[in-house]
């Protein structure tokens, strides 16, 4: 775990405590890196109620409640699941925020249309969705770091400009 990580987990969780908001997320190709770098700091209990790492789409159906028409019509990268893993963890464990993440890490399992390096990202709160689609280079550990990294600091942008 890099510095810049933890002090970015801890300015996290000092907007969350300090506006006593709680957080939760979903991963799917990180499987658990979120979750490993959200409870790396003490306190973060007081702000983060957990993490599934829905790997196969049956728990992305099953746990975090998303159709399978959605997934058989989209893809488990796209967009529409990002959203959908994040209202679901959200829905799941009750938190004000959460965050989610899917993605081909690689090295196989790319197309053309979702080369290696493809990630779909998703914040929701009761406010506001959003989602984001990025491609980052390198190997499978590399592309899920980048992954768990750039979510967490997206996560920190949309706290910082719209807790108080």
């Amino acid at each position: 775990m890099e510095l810049y990580e933890i002090e970015l987990v801890k300015r996290i969780g000092n907007i969350m405590l300090k506006a006593g908001i709680t957080l939760s997320a979903a991963e799917s190709c990180t499987g658990g890196m979120v979750g490993m770098l959200l409870t790396s700091v003490p306190g973060s209990s007081g702000w983060f109620m957990g993490s599934v790492t829905a790997y196969s789409n049956i728990l992305k159906t099953t746990v975090l409640n998303i159709p399978s028409s959605l997934i058989e019509a989209e893809g488990a990268v796209s967009r529409e699941t990002a959203l959908a893993m994040a209202a679901g963890v959200r829905e799941l464990t009750g938190s004000d925020f959460s965050i989610s993440v899917t993605g081909v890490a690689g090295p196989d399992g790319g197309s053309l249309e979702k080369p290696v390096g493809t990630v779909w990202m998703a914040v929701c709160s009761s406010q506001t969705m959003s989602a984001e689609k990025k491609r980052f280079a390198g190997d499978r550990d590399v592309v899920r770091k980048k992954a768990a990294d750039y979510l967490l600091e997206k996560l920190y942008c949309l706290l910082a400009k719209e807790v108080k």
